[in-house]
């Protein structure tokens, strides 16, 4: 059967596994339709997969499991069903995980019987619950299970029973894949679930993993989304994979503890030494444990029976990707996404001058914002969408970048040289690392906007470092907006910046602190900046003014501008973004251009 003959209907599609399945099926050149419980989820899929260069949108069907026939829609002539719906969740009761994940599949496969040219029904199950003896349970069987695993990992397991069970019952051609903890994109590491291995990697990042549970022989194993999309399109064609079930996963994963360790080195934090049963972890406190006590059962030695996929994948010719390298795309992208606290998109780590870098925005783009002190690019976020073709690096050592004040010199000519940077915008801190990128390349950038440039402006009392990394390491996102901005309700905007402090970018920013109010650095930035060739544009705070010394070096300047940001104080990206947004658009004109900030209070450009 040829990919055209083919008619894929997709349930669960706007899911994980479902969304990276129907791309893959797109990307075979199979016909999709997708069965949705709501015109907006499928609109949310519509716009992920145009996003992932697949435009042209499956089929909307209406899916609802408590009807006689669940999928409405014209579905004569499809060849294969997917059935990745279900409720991955902890904390169901019995009755909620087993109308999500066992009565649905029972109504699938009565569903699927009815299908004229139905080839297969591949239903995704689990590497932990597959294989189940397909006969009935019997009411004592199954709150013995439920009562043992579960909600969840005991619905996954009589739903594994009950669909092989009715699908033989009925007639119906089918295949099982039962996939381990499924993991991000092997190229890109992309993820759209936070729950299992993934809080694990959570804990880990924000330092919250005092001990590794389980022992050395501990196994969670992993697989790729896009390998497992990948092998799911192939089954329907396969005649051997009919009544056949596949575990996937690699056995090459790590252990649980080597897993840890692989990404606690890529993520440049100390791995915890000290392992604890899981008998001992299921009778601790949860407040301690932080652990689900349904997660619990995933932590085993237990090896599966891989060989069928093995020699399916051979056949095919489908190659796994190397895990160790995906499981670090995986936790990049896990960290840059905070996790799925932060808004999808544009978030990545780079390594200019091999320095770990976290940025956002678009990839490439020439204008750069560096951010200030304490605060971290997802500060310059709203400022960044707004400019358009813009990005926001975190400096070394601050926000998510690892690294430290030693590593500019390198950082910044790597930033560039090896990525493009033309337009530096410096904010505080940032705009010193700004004027020594151009001061180290003059030949390569060719504007530099300097937002409340500290070595301009009038000079901060010392603060002893120690009493600064104590303070930074412990504040709470409120009174850290009250303190720069005087405004305790922009705390949301700055929780993130309070977690990468607490995370350890307190150390950096306290040395930094103590050395903005050093003479030496100041004038030494301004007798850099007096060398710049370029065009230099100065925005300020009405509240945060320059120092008449800074003024006074701005006026011998031929291409220099500044912009006053009317009620503005030292940071005004967190409280006048699009006046910002503005101000530093305006700084990517031509030459001779006036830098017009909302006041209109501008000096123009001379030159």
């Amino acid at each position: 059967m040829s990919a055209g003959e083919r008619h894929a209907l997709v349930l669960g599609a706007t899911g994980f596994v479902g969304r990276h399945l129907v791309l893959a099926l797109g990307h075979a050149g199979v016909r999709v339709s997708t069965a949705n419980r709501s015109r907006e989820s499928y609109r949310r899929l519509a716009r992920w997969l145009a996003e992932h260069g697949h435009d042209e949108a499956p089929a909307d069907l209406r899916v609802d499991f408590t009807k006689a026939s669940p999928v409405e829609g014209e579905l004569g002539d499809v060849t294969e069903v997917y059935n990745c719906a279900g409720a991955y969740r902890f904390g169901m009761t019995a009755d909620e995980a087993r109308r999500a994940n066992v009565d649905s599949v029972r109504a699938l496969v009565a569903f699927a019987a009815r299908l004229p040219r139905l080839r297969r029904l591949v239903h995704v199950s689990g590497y932990r619950v597959g294989g189940q003896d397909p006969r009935p349970w019997s009411e004592e069987r199954r709150r013995a299970t439920y009562r043992a695993l579960g909600a969840y990992e005991a619905s996954k397991v009589e739903a594994d029973a009950v669909f092989r069970s009715e699908a033989e019952r009925l007639g119906v051609p089918w295949s099982v894949v039962n996939p381990a903890s499924v993991i991000g994109d092997s190229v890109t590491g992309e993820a759209g679930q936070y729950l299992g291995l993934a809080s694990t990697l959570r804990d880990l990042w924000q330092g919250g993993l005092p001990a590794v549970p389980g022992d050395a022989r501990t196994f969670v194993p992993v697989v790729a989304v896009d390998y497992l999309a990948r092998f799911m399109t192939l089954l329907p064609v396969d005649e051997a994979a009919e009544r056949a079930s596949y575990w996937l996963l690699d056995d090459e994963t790590p252990t649980l503890p080597g897993l840890i360790a692989l990404v606690a080195e890529h993520y440049r934090v100390t791995a915890p030494r000290a392992r604890v049963p899981v008998a001992v972890v299921k009778r601790l406190p949860r407040r301690l444990t932080k652990a689900d006590p349904e997660t619990l059962t995933f932590l085993s030695s237990d090896r599966y029976p891989t060989a069928s996929a093995r020699g399916f994948a051979d056949r095919h010719g489908l190659t796994m990707p190397d895990t160790h390298t995906t499981i670090r795309r995986w936790a990049d992208h896990l960290a840059a996404s905070r996790f799925g606290d932060a808004p999808a998109g544009g978030r990545r780590f780079t390594a200019p001058g091999g320095v770990r870098t976290f940025e956002l925005g678009e990839p490439g783009a020439p204008t750069v914002v560096l951010p200030g002190l304490p605060v971290n690019a997802d500060t310059w976020a709203p400022v960044v969408a707004a400019l358009g073709r813009a990005r926001a690096a975190d400096l070394p050592g601050l926000g998510m970048s690892a690294g430290d004040r030693d590593d500019w010199p390198s950082w910044l000519t790597a930033l560039v040289t090896e990525t493009g940077a033309r337009h530096i915008v410096g904010h505080s801190i940032g705009a010193a690392a700004a004027v020594e990128a151009a001061s180290a390349r003059p030949d390569a950038v060719e504007r530099l906007t300097l937002v409340a440039p500290f070595f301009l402006q009038a000079r901060p009392a010392s603060t002893p470092r120690l009493l600064a990394r104590r303070y930074l390491g412990r504040v709470s996102p409120r009174a850290l907006a009250e303190r720069l901005t005087g405004d305790p309700a922009l705390a949301a905007a700055l929780e993130s910046s309070v977690a990468d402090l607490r995370r350890g970018a307190a150390a950096t920013a306290a040395r930094l602190l103590t050395a903005a109010a050093s003479p030496r650095w100041r004038a030494d930035l301004r007798a850099e900046l007096a060398r710049h060739p370029g065009h230099v544009h100065v925005v300020v705070g009405s509240r945060d003014p320059l120092s008449p010394e800074g003024r006074a070096l701005l006026d011998t300047l031929p291409r220099a501008a500044v912009t006053v940001i009317p009620e503005a104080g030292h940071h005004p990206q967190l409280t006048h973004p699009q006046e910002v947004a503005r101000a530093v658009g305006a700084g990517n004109r031509s030459p001779g251009a006036s830098a017009v900030g909302p006041s209109g209070r501008a000096t123009r450009s001379r030159g």
